[in-house]
């Protein structure tokens, strides 16, 4: 039997997600809900009903694990404990500043449904949080780097599209080269925010917008702008579509450290990601979880989860005895 999914949201993050369902053979699609006219939203998906966000309670026993790809600013941290009440959820919450406070949140919504809410899912937070975790617990003694970019954050060009005055934007992420090389060079620096990221904003603002405000607001702004050098530059709607249609993005997860009986060895583990289409990587990331959080459920297990509780297995579509022969 397939694993019935519905998307809530249908901007690039769910375009994707509908996408990495095709590729998964025990996965269907079978809602997508919508904040705008359903009529006015056209899907990949033949046949698949779009709905209004207000009937989706409508579905709650016809939807095993639904994806929830709204932003991280304001859709997720209320609309995640809303319907984990009503169905094991997914979500790519990514402010990883106030991660502990909607774990809470989503765990008393889940519990309270019986349900199985996985948050912050995705690469960063997501598989970069993994491998943080994997190098800590290998290498006790050694220092974490993480690196972003180049590339299109979704978190916060959202984040600077919600700016009133703003009526389109991008956000690039870059990494500082000197800061990376110091890290690979086994330098072990000591990197302020600041000192290894710069952002980039590429910002049209609406008619009579006042751009001098809009670049404090974005600039000032807590858990996205305020800690790093950023640079905003008001274009035009023309250029923004022609010089900044893509979602590129990638990065690196580093940590230094030392083995043996004086620290005498030393060892880099580095994990690094170049993507293409962030949304749709995320997209993927999202799929994989949402079978674990079906298996989940299956077990009778609910509350709130992170990539942390999820064993490996329960990612897969290939059954244990298949992962060892093939995998291990």
């Amino acid at each position: 039997m397939s694993i019935r999914i519905g998307i809530l949201g249908y901007g690039n993050l769910g375009r994707g997600v509908e996408c990495a369902i095709k590729q998964n053979a025990d996965m269907e699609l079978v809602a997508v809900f919508t904040r705008r006219d359903p009529a006015t939203v056209q899907i990949l998906t033949e046949d698949i009903p779009v709905c209004r966000i207000a009937d989706v309670q409508d579905w709650k026993d016809k939807i095993d694990v639904m994806i929830l790809c709204g932003g991280s600013a304001t859709d997720l941290p209320k609309q995640t404990p809303l319907y984990a009440e009503m169905f094991n959820v997914i979500d790519s919450f990514d402010t990883h500043a106030r991660i502990p406070e909607h774990f809470e949140d989503v765990d008393v919504a889940a519990k309270k449904g019986g349900n199985v809410g996985i948050i912050s899912v995705g690469w960063d937070p997501g598989m970069f949080s993994l491998n943080r975790l994997y190098a800590n617990a290998i290498l006790p003694e050694g220092k974490d780097y993480t690196f972003w970019g180049k590339g299109v954050s979704q978190g916060h060009s959202d984040a600077i599209r919600r700016v009133e005055g703003v009526k389109d934007g991008k956000q690039y992420t870059i990494p500082v080269e000197a800061a990376l090389e110091a890290v690979r060079n086994g330098e072990n620096p000591e990197l302020t925010t600041r000192q290894k990221h710069t952002r980039e904003c590429f910002v049209v603002l609406e008619e009579g917008a006042d751009a001098a405000k809009v670049e404090e607001e974005i600039k000032t702004m807590p858990n996205y702008f305020s800690d790093y050098d950023t640079t905003v530059h008001f274009i035009s709607e023309e250029e923004l579509k022609a010089n900044h249609s893509g979602i590129p993005h990638g990065g690196f997860v580093l940590r230094s450290g030392k083995t043996g009986w004086d620290g005498e060895n030393k060892h880099l583990i580095e994990y690094s990601l170049k993507l293409d289409s962030n949304p749709e990587f995320t997209a993927s990331v999202l799929v994989a979880y949402a079978r674990a959080a079906y298996k989940l459920a299956q077990e009778g297990q609910s509350g709130c989860k992170t990539v942390f509780d999820i064993a490996p297995a329960y990612l897969s579509a290939k059954s244990g005895a298949e992962l060892r022969k093939h995998l291990l």
